[in-house]
């Protein structure tokens, strides 16, 4: 399966998904101006992971911020997770956070509550 990479901008995140390594992460600032154009290809390649997954997928985000716009593409992509989770891989999403920006913290716990994805939250100094 090929790794899906896109690097950062000024306005989207950088995003790793690799099959072998593993490493599945997004991370940046998400305000992309067409946000179902940028994360519709990470959208796919997790239906096609899905068909095959590692027997544990461990998903990171590293979100320094991220608009309104991109909770709805961030909740379709815990919804591809809840979906590789029935395929048989064991699921977990690493929340990183600054430790001094509670209200990152807090979308973090919200997301978990809408998506009901098993969250571990990991507080980092600046």
């Amino acid at each position: 399966m090929e790794t899906l990479l896109i690097e950062p901008t000024d306005s989207s995140p950088k995003v790793v998904l690799d099959k072998e390594t593993p490493l599945f992460e997004i991370s940046g600032i998400s305000r992309p101006e067409n946000v179902s154009g940028f994360f519709g290809p990470v959208v796919e390649w997790l239906k096609e992971y899905a068909k095959d997954p590692l027997p544990e997928t461990k998903f990171d985000f590293r979100f320094e911020y991220f608009n309104t716009s991109s909770i709805k593409s961030i909740l379709v992509i815990l919804g591809e997770l809840k979906d590789i989770e029935e395929a048989g891989s064991s699921i977990k999403v690493l929340w990183y956070y600054n430790e001094e920006d509670e209200s990152m913290l807090e979308a973090g716990e919200l997301l978990e509550e809408l998506s009901e994805a098993p969250f571990e939250y990991i507080p980092e100094e600046e």
